[in-house]
């Protein structure tokens, strides 16, 4: 990364804490603050059979919508090899919010050939609207539970909208994106300046291993929709 572009996305980074954070004496008329945005992402542990686990992604993130019951997530989060390129699939789950709370969740529907899938909750948490496509060049920012160490924010740039043919999933409309994304953050959000879910994590593009290249892509935010 050159410096030039290392300093735009540091001053990108300030400028969205500080346009999303409701600024003393005023009242908060823009977009959601950072701590709404991440009370709508959530941490993911899938309940395996007994005796399963795994080990490489034990965690994984959703993101919460809609009327705040239903965490949509993608759906290998929630699968597990089993040996012979068969594959388990989690039916219940946890959820842990950004301030701790534990929360029971249920598959209620899968989508394999977008790797989406949609949990229901127990009871209802903040939800996260929707925004439309980004614009090539417009700056966003990743929340998700990277390698499991909780929730955190990376940003940087949308580098392609209407991604297809990559080869991760049977159908494919994905946002490229440059802002870092690692293990773990599968399922979480990519928003933009307003505060707005534009698409949700779900594949690293990467040669020789599981870490952030800079390439990185999340479904578009309509295609979840539908």
């Amino acid at each position: 990364m050159t410096t030039g572009k290392f300093l735009r996305q540091l001053l990108f980074a300030v400028i969205f804490v500080a346009t999303i954070l409701p600024r003393p004496g005023m009242a908060d008329t823009s977009a959601p603050g950072i701590d709404t945005l991440m009370r709508a992402v959530v941490s993911v542990f899938p309940e395996w059979p007994e005796g399963r686990f795994d080990a490489e992604e034990p965690e994984g993130s959703g993101v919460v919508v809609f009327d705040g019951m239903a965490v949509v997530t993608a759906l290998h989060v929630l699968e597990i090899s089993s040996g012979s390129d068969n594959v388990e699939r989690a039916t219940t789950a946890h959820v842990r919010t950004s301030n701790g709370i534990i929360v029971t969740a249920r598959v209620a529907a899968i989508d394999a050939a977008t790797d989406l899938a949609v949990l229901v909750l127990d009871e209802p948490l903040p939800a996260m609207s929707f925004g439309g496509d980004p614009a090539i060049g417009e700056e966003v920012c990743a929340i998700g539970n990277a390698f499991g160490l909780g929730l955190s924010v990376t940003c940087g740039t949308v580098s392609a909208v209407h991604r297809a043919g990559v080869g991760f999933n049977t159908i494919e409309d994905f946002i490229q994106t440059d802002a870092a994304v690692n293990p773990g953050a599968s399922g979480g959000a990519l928003v933009n300046e307003q505060g707005e879910l534009v698409g949700v994590l779900s594949a690293i593009f990467t040669k020789d291993s599981d870490a952030n290249i800079g390439v990185n892509f999340a479904v578009s935010a309509p295609l979840v929709q539908r």
